[in-house]
């Protein structure tokens, strides 16, 4: 299935300059949002995931069914001020400002295996931080999972040590 058919360019969202990639067309097909799923879950291949870890905002929409289909659970990472226990966070850039992440102090435990899921790698910013907070709490990530890969942003870059795997590159 050809997926980029399904992603929409938003010219100049959420600020002038920015070719935002709009993924809810895919998600609202039921088939290409089961193929997509199943893509994704493919690029993992036979690795023991413990946990899977999805950012703010549409990083929720496919890593909790990953997480399900690994026998996983999941940990959602959040925007400050956002998650009601006590948290670690992170500072980063992104393409368009700076701002903070979160996670729960009890959400990943020493020697845990981490699938980090995210929509769209732009810049690196959001995920880099991410994988800091899981190795701070003792994870270990086993890969960085992507729906979208920016690749003239030169984000993979910023996880040079990371295995990183993308459904799409553009």
């Amino acid at each position: 299935m050809d997926f980029k058919h399904y992603i929409r360019d938003i010219k100049d969202f959420p600020k002038e300059g920015i070719v935002f990639k709009d993924i809810t067309p895919l998600l609202k097909d039921a088939k290409a949002f089961k193929m997509a799923t199943q893509a994704l879950f493919d690029l993992i291949g036979a690795a023991k995931i413990d946990k899977v870890v999805g950012m703010e905002s549409r990083g929720f929409f496919f890593a909790p069914v990953l997480a399900e289909r690994l026998n996983a659970g999941f940990v959602p990472v959040r925007k400050a001020g956002k998650l009601p226990y006590n948290t670690i966070a992170e500072s980063y850039s992104l393409e368009y400002g700076d701002d903070q992440l979160e996670i729960h102090i009890d959400s990943i435990q020493k020697g845990e295996r981490v699938l980090v899921h995210d929509d769209v790698l732009a810049t690196g910013g959001t995920a880099n931080a991410v994988c800091k907070l899981i190795e701070r709490m003792g994870g270990e990530i086993v890969q960085c999972n992507f729906l979208i890969e920016l690749d003239f942003l030169k984000g993979k870059a910023k996880l040079k040590e990371y295995d990183v795997k993308s459904l799409l590159v553009y």
